[in-house]
């Protein structure tokens, strides 16, 4: 039987900051990561509250990319809202 290879998952981080509106945060985890606003309002809340949040898992590719229009959103918008990448062993 051949062997599959399994693809590591990545975690997708966001970090609180002081200056980014929550309403924005928000609307970004919405257009970029996840469908539920409910559930982007208490990601927010997580980072807002504890400094960072995982937003998500996903393939690394996926995640750089979906951290890379974010932050290009952010800063089109003249917010530094960030987001990193990290594996999640």
């Amino acid at each position: 039987m051949p062997k599959t290879s399994v693809v590591p998952p990545y975690r997708v981080i966001l970090h609180n900051d002081d200056v980014t509106p929550m309403d924005f945060v928000a609307d970004t985890l919405v257009r970029f990561f996840i469908s539920d606003r409910h559930h982007a309002i208490e990601i927010m809340m997580r980072a807002h509250n504890d400094g960072m949040a995982i937003v998500a898992f996903m393939p690394l590719e996926y995640a750089e990319s979906k951290v890379q229009g974010a932050h290009a959103h952010a800063r089109a918008n003249g917010y530094p809202l960030t987001f990193s990448v990290e594996r999640a062993d």
